[in-house]
């Protein structure tokens, strides 16, 4: 899997959009500064979930005065609530008092235009939504009504599910989802595996060979038999990850595919038709199958081409060509023609996109190629981060908005001026940005916790020593890779959170789409007829290249070719499982 790390950054983004302490960011829509211009807005403001303590909350703002350069919007709270996260503008709160200004990439708005964000946010008592907004001191026109009614349960109770015919707004709201025998055996015949073979994992369709399968394993047709047997009177989920491209992969050699740079023929023919067919079959109608649409294709696009020290030329192939763009929109259009399928596309994750130059353009891109091929946004349910890599969900121990003796965390090795410190933060960032270019208000987000769970005896418990910023930040990480860019069979990792719906505002489901134990690249060169080469990532004593600082790979030794059974892995992520088994 080709993992990196973003390139060209400038002190200056010092500056801009640090979180504090007691806010979170946000994508709003807004004006210019007070008097520059005639401002006018419209917000609506809904609770999404609402729990015990806390919520979660979806806002859209439209611009309808004058077009703007960059805005500021505030309101108040009637009672003790706190914003704890969010995305894509600064905010700060003072008493009950929220203010969220824009970033240098998102002030300028159009008459008209309109985008949404979401943000959790902490309460006691009553939670009333506020009941005035202002745009540059000037009061908005709230002409839509905010449910006054919200749900009242945490988010992981799942919703009631839709009339049938009816694509469910999030797949996973009650249903199971599907167990794929071959996995489960796997994971069982390991000691104390049993405690794990009945989760759910993706099935990879890898080369056109998975389709119809073989003597000794299951094709497609054959899962979704299976899945039918699991669901009986109730929903089912089955998870496909769609996975073959021409020049796959091009900036890691681990993962290589079977089809060449140029052959999209073959790829649209041999590959997505016959799957189409298969899923589009009136047997497998009462099934909710969800793709997973090529991985590590489209940011390789932005990271690893001419003008970045992480550049290959098999990128600048794959880019000039259009491959990866036009084989993406043929998949999202063929397959999201079917009623039952829920597309969700590969959106990196924030180690390799959560960096300023790498966030906006690998939007923008996603939005390129949903539109390709006689595609459109509306084929796309979601996204999915951290797919197959070890991003720890949710860093406890110190925020973006922190600082050491006057030096942001963002300035630490580790940061390294990245925006975002976890998976779930630049989730939940990425889908406010994605809405605001146009993708579906209720886009939601997966997120794969297979591996990242970083439990065991190494596990901090606290934050770092305040001794400098890189003490306090490496102290109290959970992730605790040599560096943020390793991606390749990691040691130290653990089975991460279980998979589970609707965990947190705007998150669809944690998944297991990288079956736990199944190898990312071999550990040296292994002769293999589907294709995959030997990349030094995965070589235990390789010294780094500039994709993860030249640090050691960190790698597990003796590692098969991706996709088969490690049984060392697997038993290291068991034993590192957080929550622990």
């Amino acid at each position: 899997m080709s993992r990196t790390r973003r390139t060209s950054r400038t002190a200056l983004l010092a500056a801009l959009g640090l979180i504090t302490a007691t806010g979170a960011t946000a994508t709003v829509l807004g004006a210019a500064t007070a008097g520059a211009a005639a401002p006018g807005c419209k917000v609506d403001y809904r609770i999404t979930n609402q729990w015990n303590t806390g919520f979660g909350a979806d806002v859209t703002v439209t611009n309808t005065g004058d077009p703007v350069a960059s805005w500021t919007v505030e309101w108040s709270y009637a009672g003790n609530q706190q914003v704890t996260q969010g995305w894509n503008a600064t905010i700060t709160q003072s008493g009950t008092a929220v203010t969220a200004k824009s970033l240098s990439y998102n002030g300028a708005l159009a008459t008209g235009g309109s985008a949404s964000f979401g943000f959790n946010g902490s309460h006691s008592g009553t939670n009333a939504v506020p009941a005035t907004f202002k745009l540059n001191g000037v009061t908005c026109n709230t002409t839509t009504t905010p449910p006054t009614d919200p749900p009242t349960t945490p988010p992981t109770t799942p919703p009631t599910t839709p009339p049938a015919g009816s694509r469910a707004d999030n797949p996973y709201a009650g249903a199971k989802v599907y167990v794929n025998p071959e996995w489960s055996a796997k994971a069982a015949a390991e000691p104390g595996g049993t405690k794990v073979a009945n989760q759910p994992t993706g099935v990879w369709l890898d080369r056109i060979a998975a389709i119809n399968g073989s003597a000794t394993s299951m094709g497609l047709r054959a899962h979704l038999d299976e899945a039918l047997k699991q669901k009986g009177s109730g929903e089912l989920v089955v998870q496909l990850v769609v996975y073959n491209l021409p020049g796959r992969d091009c900036a890691a050699l681990a993962s290589n595919g079977e089809l060449g740079p140029t052959e999209i023929g073959r790829y649209k023919t041999q590959y997505i038709d016959p799957i189409a067919a298969i899923l589009a079959d009136p047997k497998y109608a009462g099934l909710r199958i969800v793709t997973t649409v090529e991985i590590d294709s489209l940011p390789n696009l932005v990271t690893n081409v001419s003008g970045r020290p992480t550049a290959t030329a098999n990128c600048d192939v794959m880019k000039a060509n259009g491959n990866y763009v036009t084989g993406v929109g043929y998949a999202l259009n063929k397959l999201g023609s079917i009623a039952n399928v829920y597309n969700y596309v590969d959106a990196g994750h924030h180690g390799w996109l959560g960096w300023d130059d790498n966030f906006g353009a690998s939007a923008e891109l996603f939005k390129q190629a949903a539109s390709a091929e006689g595609s459109t946004v509306a084929n796309v349910h979601g996204f999915i981060v951290n797919t197959a890599n070890y991003s720890a969900l949710k860093e406890d121990h110190f925020g973006i908005g922190d600082s050491v003796n006057g030096v942001s965390v963002r300035q630490s090795k580790w940061v390294d001026w990245n925006r975002y410190t976890d998976e779930l933060s630049y989730a939940q960032a990425m889908r406010a940005k994605l809405v605001s270019l146009g993708f579906d208000a209720g886009l939601g987000m997966l997120i794969d916790t297979s591996r990242n769970g970083w439990g065991g005896t190494a596990r901090p418990t606290a934050p770092g020593a305040t001794t400098n910023v890189d003490t306090y930040v490496n102290g109290g990480r959970y992730d605790r890779r040599i560096h943020l860019g390793n991606w390749c069979n990691q040691a130290g990792a653990g089975l991460g959170e279980r998979p589970q719906a609707a965990p947190a505002a705007g998150i669809d489901a944690y998944v297991w789409m990288k079956p736990p134990g199944e190898s990312d690249g071999a550990s040296k060169e292994i002769p293999n007829d589907e294709g995959k080469g030997f990349d030094r990532m995965c070589d235990p004593t390789y010294t780094g290249n500039a994709r993860n600082g030249n640090s050691m790979s960190g790698a597990l030794p003796d590692a098969p070719v991706s996709g088969r059974w490690f049984s060392a892995q697997f038993r290291e992520l068991l034993k590192n499982a957080h929550p622990a088994l």
